[in-house]
C-alpha cells in the first residue's frame, strides 16, 4: 500500500529525505534543530522528524512531531508551509485510526493550498480516503493531483499520486492502468533516488503479477521489495499483507498463517495497520482450516475498524467471522440472513469479497430449501469481469454451476463446471513449480465433484472416467520449470545435504536450526525462480477416451474415483466401460492401514518368527483389501495385465496383496492421462546403466554388486563416489538407473522426501533439476514410493516426480521393507528386465520366486511398479 509524505521546503532535501532514508532523516533533522534555526525551518525539521517516525512505525510520537511543525507554520505565516504541514498532519491522523480529524485537517490545507501545493495535498487526502475504502473519492482527488503535478514537473509527487493511483485501480480490478501506472512511479522514483517509495513500486508490481496470477513473479517482486525496506531500516507490515495474499493464492496456507500471526506480534502501535494484519492472519487461518483462530483475528479487527469508522474494512472482517461460522458447521436462516446482508454491503462497497459471499449466502438458503433466494444468491456470485483473475473467475463459474445445478440445468451445471476448471487451468500453468500446480488444483474439487454426482445420477461409467480424469493428477502433466543451471538453488542443496549428513553423525541443535533455514531458502527459490508455460497449452494432458481404449488393448484398467464418501470402481476392459460401487472411502483407508502395519512388521520380524504370533495372514488381509478397495470389479480382471489409478489418499496401497492382482504385471498410475504418457516414452538409443549404492546397506553392497555382474558397462557409484552432484550426472537420460539407498519420505514436507547418498540426502528438488529422469528406475529403498496427497487428488513425493521428467517405468516401496530379502527380488527382476519384459512384467515374475518365505513375500508385496 502506499505512503503519503512531506514537500521540499526551504530545507530542499530534508523531507524527501524522510521518505527515503527516514534514520538519516531524523538525525539530519535533529541536528538542524540544535542550531535554533527560524520558524520555517524548524517546521520543515519536525515534520521531516515526524514522517520518519511514522515510516517506523512510532505514529504516536509523529503526531506529536507534527503538531509542533503546525505551530511553527502557522508562526511563521506562511500559508503554503501551514498547508503542507495539515496534510502531512491529516494523513498520518488518517493512518492511527483518527480519519475524521484527519480528514478535517487535510480539507482546510486544500482550502490553503494553490498550484502543485494543491496536487501534494490531494495526494494525502487520497491517502485517507483509501484508508476509509472510498476509492472512488481517492481516485477524483488523484486525478487532479497528478494533472497539477506533471505541469509544475514535480516527479517524486507525480510518482507518489502515480503509485497510489495504480494501488486504487488495482483494488478495483484495473490491473493494466495499475501496472502502467506502477512502471511510470517505479521510473521517477529511480531518477529522482527515492528508495524506499521504489521498494513500494517494486511491491506493487509483486501485486499486479498476483492478480494476473503469476505467482513467481509475484513473491519474486515482494522478496526484492522486502530487500530494499531493510536496506534503508524500515520493517514494513504492508509487505507481509501482501506475501499473505500471494501465499494464499498458492494453497500455501500454513505457510501465510504463521508469517501473518509473525507480522501481528511484531507490529508496534500503529492501530490501522494492526487490524489490517489481523484482517490477513484471520484469512489465512480460515484457509488453513482453523476456524476458530479466524473469528478470533477477525474479531480483534472487526472492533478496530469500527472504532476507525473504516467501514470497508470493517465489512470485510464480519464476513470472515460469517464464513468462519460456516466452516464451524452453523447453518440455519439466522445465519443465511447476516451473510445476505453483508453480502449486500460488499456489493455497495465495491469489495473484491461480494462474489464468495454471496456463493456463501447461496449455498446456506440451498441448505434451507429456501429455492429463490438461492438462485438470486448464485446468480450474483456468478458474476465476473473478462479481465478478473482466474481463480475469482472460477469461484464465480462455481456459483454458476451451483445455481444450474439447482435448477436441474444439467448442461448449464456441466459448461460451468467445464469453464471453472479451465480458469484454474490457467491459474495452475502459470505456475512453474510442481507444489504450486498441485496445490492450485484444490480450488476445483468442488467444480469436479458437481460434475462427478451428475455422472453417478446418469449411471454413466464413460462420463465417470472422464470428470475423474478432469481435475486429477494434473500438476504431473508438465515438468516443473526451472531456469537452466541455477547455481544458487544448486549451491543451497549442497549446503542442505552437508548439513543434514553432519546431523545424521552428531544431533547438534545450531545444526537443526541451519537445516531448517536451508530448507526454507531451498523451497523459497523453488517457488520464487519456476514459471510455467503459456495457458496455451491447457488441456495438453486431457484424457481421449478413445485413445486409452485403443492402447489399452488386453489390458485392463482400474480407476478408482471417491464421490461423496463412497469408492467407485470405473474398470475399462475390451473398449467397454463399466462401473461398481465399492464401498465407503474410509472403509478402503482402513483396510490399507491393516495391510500396510502387517507389512512393516513382517518386515522386521525375527528369522523363524511363527505367522500366527503376526495377525492375520497376508492372503487374509489381501482379500479383505481386494474387496474394500475393488469389490466386484476383482471378477473382470481375469488374468490380464492391470493398470490402476487410485485417488490420492489411497495411493499408499500394497497392491501385491489383493489376491485378484497377484502374478499379473500392475502400473499404478496418478491418471489414466499419465499411464498414456509414459506408454508414448520411447528408451534412449545408448542403453546406458547407472547402479548408485548409498552408505550404510551392508545388503544393497552385494545387491549392487552382482547387477554390476549382470551389467558389465554399467557407471557404478559406490564407496564414496554416490555424491549428488555425480549420481544426477549419471542419472540424466540413462536407460535403467537402480539406486540402493536409505530412503526417507518427509510427510510434513514431501518434496524434501529423499535418498541418503555419501555427501547426504538427494531430494525431490534435486531430481527436478534432471533434464530427463532415466526411462527405467528401480529404487530398492524404504519407502520411496510414498507421495503426500495435496490439492485435488494431486501427490507429491519422490517417485511422483519422475514421472512428468521421462520416466516410463518407477519401481518402488510403499512401506519398509527387509533389506536382505529384497535383494533377490531386485537381481530377479533384472533378469527379467534384460530379457525384454516391462518393469511390471519382470517385477511380476521375480515376485513369483518369493513364494514360501514369509519375509521376502513380504517385501515382494510392499514394492509397486509406477507407470507403464
Amino acid at each position: 500500500m502506499p505512503t503519503a509524505g512531506g514537500s521540499a521546503g526551504a530545507v530542499e532535501n530534508l523531507l524527501p529525505l524522510a521518505l527515503s532514508r527516514p534514520h538519516d532523516a531524523i538525525a539530519s533533522a535533529r541536528s538542524l534543530l540544535a542550531g535554533a534555526p527560524p520558524a520555517v525551518e524548524a517546521s520543515i525539521a519536525h515534520q521531516a522528524w515526524g514522517i520518519g517516525l511514522r515510516q517506523l512505525g512510532d505514529v504516536t510520537t509523529a503526531v506529536r512531531q507534527l503538531r509542533t511543525a503546525l505551530r511553527l507554520a502557522e508562526r511563521s505565516g506562511r500559508s503554503e508551509r501551514e498547508a503542507d504541514v495539515l496534510a502531512t498532519l491529516g494523513a498520518t491522523l488518517g493512518r492511527a485510526g483518527r480519519s475524521r480529524e484527519g480528514l478535517a485537517r487535510l480539507d482546510r490545507a486544500v482550502d490553503l493550498s494553490r498550484g502543485a501545493l494543491t496536487g501534494r495535498v490531494l495526494l494525502r487526502r487520497a491517502d485517507v480516503l483509501l484508508v476509509l475504502g472510498r476509492h472512488r473519492e481517492a481516485l477524483d482527488d488523484l486525478r487532479s493531483a497528478i494533472t497539477r503535478l506533471r505541469r509544475s514537473g514535480d516527479q517524486v509527487w507525480e510518482a507518489r499520486s502515480r503509485n497510489y493511483r495504480g494501488f486504487i485501480q488495482l483494488a478495483l480490478g484495473g490491473t493494466k492502468r495499475a501496472d502502467a501506472d506502477f512502471a511510470v512511479a517505479e521510473k521517477l522514483y529511480a531518477a529522482t533516488g527515492q528508495e524506499f517509495e521504489y521498494a513500494e513500486a517494486r511491491q506493487n508490481r509483486g501485486l499486479v503479477a498476483y492478480a494476473r496470477g503469476d505467482l513467481p513473479t509475484a513473491l519474486r517482486c515482494l522478496d526484492e521489495a522486502g530487500r530494499r525496506f531493510a536496506a534503508v531500516g524500515v520493517v514494513w507490515p504492508d509487505l507481509a499483507i501482501d506475501r499473505c495474499g500471494v501465499l494464499l493464492a498458492a494453497g500455501l496456507s500454513t505457510e501465510a498463517l504463521a508469517e501473518m500471526d509473525q507480522a501481528v506480534a511484531a507490529e508496534g502501535g500503529t492501530a490501522t495497520k494492526r487490524g489490517e494484519l489481523l484482517f490477513a492472519a484471520a484469512t489465512a487461518a480460515l484457509a488453513a482450516g482453523d476456524p476458530a483462530a479466524a473469528r478470533e483475528r477477525a474479531e480483534r479487527a472487526r472492533r478496530l475498524f469500527s472504532a476507525q469508522r473504516r467501514e470497508w474494512w470493517s465489512v470485510r472482517s464480519s464476513m470472515v467471522l460469517l464464513e468462519a461460522r460456516y466452516q464451524s458447521g452453523e447453518r440455519g436462516e439466522r445465519l443465511l440472513r447476516r451473510v445476505s446482508a453483508v453480502a449486500g454491503r460488499l456489493d455497495a462497497l465495491g469489495a473484491s469479497e461480494a462474489s464468495a459471499a454471496h456463493l456463501l449466502a447461496g449455498r446456506l438458503a440451498l441448505d434451507v430449501g429456501r429455492a429463490r433466494a438461492a438462485d438470486r444468491q448464485l446468480e450474483l456470485a456468478g458474476r465476473h469481469s473478462k479481465d478478473a483473475p482466474p481463480i475469482a473467475r472460477s469461484a464465480a463459474w462455481l456459483g454458476k454451476a451451483l445455481r444450474a445445478d439447482a435448477r436441474g440445468d444439467v448442461r448449464g451445471m456441466l459448461s460451468a463446471c467445464g469453464r471453472g476448471l479451465d480458469a484454474l487451468d490457467e491459474h495452475r500453468l502459470a505456475m512453474g513449480a510442481t507444489e504450486l500446480r498441485a496445490l492450485a488444483t484444490g480450488h476445483g474439487a468442488e467444480l469436479a465433484e458437481l460434475a462427478l454426482r451428475d455422472a453417478l445420477r446418469r449411471d454413466d461409467p464413460r462420463r465417470l472416467l472422464s470428470w475423474g480424469e478432469r481435475w486429477r493428477a494434473t500438476a504431473l502433466g508438465v515438468p516443473p520449470v526451472r531456469p537452466p543451471d541455477d547455481d544458487q538453488l544448486a549451491g543451497e542443496l549442497a549446503a542442505l545435504r552437508d548439513v543434514v549428513r553432519r546431523l545424521d553423525a552428531s544431533p547438534d541443535p545450531s545444526l537443526e536450526k541451519e537445516r531448517r533455514r536451508l530448507e526454507k531458502a531451498v523451497r523459497d527459490r523453488a517457488l520464487r525462480t519456476a514459471s510455467g508455460p503459456r495457458s496455451s497449452t491447457a488441456g495438453a494432458w486431457r484424457l481421449d477416451v478413445g485413445e486409452l481404449v485403443e492402447a489399452l488393448g488386453e489390458t485392463v484398467l482400474v480407476e478408482l474415483v471417491g464421490v461423496g464418501g463412497v469408492l467407485y470402481a470405473v474398470v475399462v476392459r475390451d473398449g467397454r466401460i463399466t462401473k461398481h460401487e465399492v464401498g465407503p472411502l474410509a472403509a478402503a483407508a482402513l483396510e490399507i492401514e491393516r495391510s500396510r502395519f502387517r507389512l512393516r512388521r513382517l518386515a522386521h520380524a525375527r528369522p523363524h518368527t511363527p505367522s500366527g504370533h503376526l495377525g492375520p495372514s497376508l492372503d487374509v488381509l489381501g482379500a479383505r483389501l481386494g474387496d474394500a478397495i475393488l469389490g466386484s470389479a476383482q471378477d473382470l480382471l481375469g488374468d490380464r495385465p492391470v493398470v490402476m489409478v487410485p485417488p490420492g489418499r489411497l495411493q499408499a496401497l500394497p497392491w501385491g496383496l489383493v489376491p485378484a492382482l497377484v502374478d499379473r504385471p500392475v502400473n499404478v498410475v496418478p491418471s489414466a492421462a499419465v499411464w498414456l504418457r509414459a506408454r508414448r516414452v520411447r528408451p534412449p538409443a545408448d542403453r546406458r546403466v547407472v547402479l548408485v549404492l548409498g552408505p550404510g546397506l551392508s545388503a544393497g553392497r552385494a545387491e549392487v554388486m552382482q547387477l554390476a555382474k549382470q551389467y558389465p558397462d554399467a557407471t557404478v557409484l559406490a564407496d564414496g563416489d554416490a555424491t549428488a552432484e555425480k549420481v544426477l550426472r549419471a542419472l540424466d537420460g540413462a536407460w535403467i538407473a537402480h539406486i540402493a539407498a536409505h530412503g526417507t519420505f518427509r510427510a510434513d514436507s514431501p518434496l524434501f522426501s529423499s535418498l541418503r547418498l555419501d555427501d547426504g540426502p538427494l531430494t525431490v528438488y534435486d531430481f527436478e533439476r534432471l533434464r530427463r529422469a532415466p526411462y527405467r528406475m528401480v529404487l530398492s529403498s524404504c519407502d520411496s514410493g510414498l507421495a503426500k496427497p495435496v490439492g485435488a487428488d494431486e501427490l507429491l513425493g519422490l517417485s511422483s516426480s519422475l514421472i512428468p521428467l521421462g520416466a516410463a517405468g518407477i519401481l518402488a516401496s510403499v512401506v519398509p521393507v527387509n533389506d536382505p530379502a529384497t535383494a533377490p527380488l531386485m537381481l530377479a527382476t533384472h533378469e527379467n528386465l534384460q530379457a525384454g519384459q516391462s518393469l511390471a512384467a519382470a517385477f511380476a515374475a521375480a515376485r513369483v520366486g518369493t513364494r514360501g518365505d514369509p519375509v521376502a513375500d513380504a517385501a515382494g508385496r510392499s514394492f509397486v511398479a509406477l507407470g507403464a
